[in-house]
């Protein structure tokens, strides 16, 4: 027989949930930090988004009720209170980032269990042998971490969960969670059938982008610097006009567009760095 659930106040709920939400305010930075400070030194990151979530009350007490956890218990029993998601474009970036965060156990994070529901053998460091993905075809990289934090309450040491997973296999859960709870978790078998045939596809079309991952990774890359390189020279031709030189500026507006229609990023980068030399001999001259 399940326990009775004890009805607890708004205000009770409101501080037990202060060191989840800032366990995930906190670990959501820093994992978009690396993404950015990898985008700052022209590499290509693992990490193509991350976000962030914090379970509901009526999540909770929905957990309690299933499971007939004791209240005073929540924080051993459900430890996915706290979570984050980090989005990969391939599935060769979640295990880089799973050695990521394998890198910081026991500094800022203490990594508890792991579990892998990837097709194939682990190719982390980690190794945690061959996953498996679930039965509904479901696949992500799961880590259930403790991590610290210090909030108005004091010291705390909370369990938080890190999911890893590829943009076709989020768009694949974000359907299928949602089938689910329209149906209540009893999906009529024909739907079952389709979403695992889907969930098949989504192996192969990950499968398809890793093939071709080094030629994506490198126009992604061109297509960075170019962006850089543009702004740049527009930038300092604004520059210029602020210097009182538009004449100079005019000049160099109409290079920059002959160079864009052909396209030449080699022509484009010499084009920034002589306007940078330009600006820095008139702003000597000053």
């Amino acid at each position: 027989m399940k326990p009775e659930v004890i009805v607890l106040s708004t205000q009770y709920w409101q501080e037990f949930l202060i060191p989840y939400r800032q366990a995930v305010d906190e670990l959501v930075l820093k994992f978009n930090s690396l993404k950015n400070q990898s985008m700052t030194l022209g590499e290509n990151s693992p990490i193509e988004s991350v976000r962030g979530r914090v379970k509901t009350v009526s999540s909770i007490l929905e957990k309690i009720n299933k499971y007939g956890f004791d209240v005073e218990d929540l924080e051993t029993n459900i430890k996915d209170i706290a979570g984050i998601r980090i989005i990969c474009q391939f599935v060769e970036d979640i295990y880089e980032v799973v050695d990521i965060i394998h890198e910081r156990d026991g500094k800022d994070l203490r990594i508890v269990d792991v579990k892998n529901y990837m097709e194939g053998e682990d190719q982390s460091s980690l190794q945690s042998g061959c996953g498996t993905p679930k039965e509904s075809g479901y696949q992500s990289y799961h880590l259930i971490i403790r991590y610290p934090v210090f909030c108005a309450l004091g010291y705390r040491e909370i369990y938080a969960e890190i999911q890893i997973r590829t943009l076709a296999m989020n768009f694949w859960s974000i359907i299928e969670h949602s089938l689910s709870y329209k149906y209540k978790e009893k999906l009529p078998e024909a739907l079952k059938a389709r979403l695992h045939n889907t969930a098949d596809s989504v192996i192969g079309l990950d499968q398809e982008m890793s093939a071709i991952r080094d030629e994506i990774q490198q126009a992604q890359k061109l297509f960075k610097m170019k962006s850089s390189t543009v702004n740049s020279i527009l930038d300092n031709i604004d520059n210029l006009y602020k210097l009182d030189q538009a004449d100079k500026a005019v000049a160099y507006e109409r290079d920059f567009e002959d160079l864009s229609e052909q396209e030449d990023l080699i022509q484009l980068i010499l084009l920034k760095k002589e306007l940078e030399s330009e600006i820095s001999r008139i702003k000597e001259e000053d």
